[in-house]
């Protein structure tokens, strides 16, 4: 499976190329294996398959395809929305640290270090599948000054009782996030597609033996669009990864309003 993490890993430009590389070089061959003079003598003993054939393995190609999509597009959804579930849980931690009586200053700036953990340690790190240690600490740090006994006795065990669930549910966000990046589309989903799609394009040249004309501009529309569906997808498969992942807008954010303006 390296091959395929290679390719992943490949500029999106080099994603499309790859794939117009590969279905480009196995339709020329199959078109060469149809009417090419060592092949031709042997592909005429095919003619006659139905052009329904050709719909029958199409069909299996667009499913699996439409499957391998959807897997695709509900990760990305769900590290959206924990990432957006972190930036609000920051500023709600924010929001009842400031309105309640007690001075709570010390857990804002905990807050506000966990945040910028996040954007400057945590962030690069999950391009390599990984979580930040200095990012476990803050946030430890933050659960730890929220559920001080003393904190109870200074603000009250409703605003605490508050303040604490908001950290935890922003714990479970990040652990979210991490799980998103760490996350994969089965390797076998992807095999089953570009191997379908082998098939679908040997389906297209049997069912045109008799016409190259026809035969390679079947290939042709059938090949561009598998480029295309399967590079958009592609493109989207790693959430924190590429030139398409999600960046810490949202932390960045929050970072920003939590942050006291600096004294003139």
């Amino acid at each position: 499976m390296m091959i395929f993490d290679e390719w992943l890993d490949l500029p999106i430009w080099g994603i499309f190329a790859a794939l117009a590389l590969g279905f480009g070089l196995s339709g020329a061959l199959i078109h060469w294996l149809s009417f090419g003079r060592l092949g031709q003598p042997h592909a005429v003993k095919l003619v006659g398959v139905v052009a329904p054939f050709f719909s029958s393995v199409a069909i299996l190609f667009a499913l699996l395809t439409g499957f391998l999509a959807n897997d695709v597009w509900d990760r990305n959804r769900v590290a959206n929305r924990a990432i957006l579930a972190e930036r609000d849980g920051l500023l709600a931690v924010h929001a009842m640290s400031v309105a309640v009586v007690s001075d709570m200053s010390e857990i804002r700036a905990a807050a506000q270090a966990y945040a910028r953990s996040l954007v400057e340690d945590e962030w690069p790190l999950m391009r390599d599948q990984e979580s930040s240690v200095k990012a476990d600490e803050q946030l430890l740090a933050l659960l730890a000054r929220v559920s001080d006994p003393k904190m109870a006795a200074a603000a009250g065990q409703a605003a605490q009782g508050a303040l604490l669930d908001t950290v935890l549910k922003l714990r479970g966000s990040r652990y979210d996030r991490l799980a998103m990046s760490g996350d994969r589309t089965d390797r076998t989903k992807w095999t089953a597609v570009l191997i379908l799609g082998l098939i679908t394009q040997i389906a297209i040249g049997v069912v045109h033996l008799e016409r190259p004309k026809a035969q390679l501009t079947a290939l042709s529309i059938f090949s561009l669009a598998a480029i295309i569906t399967l590079g958009l997808v592609a493109i989207r498969e790693r959430p924190f990864d590429g030139e398409l992942r999600f960046s810490p807008a949202p932390i960045e954010e929050a970072l920003a309003i939590m942050t006291p303006p600096p004294k003139p």
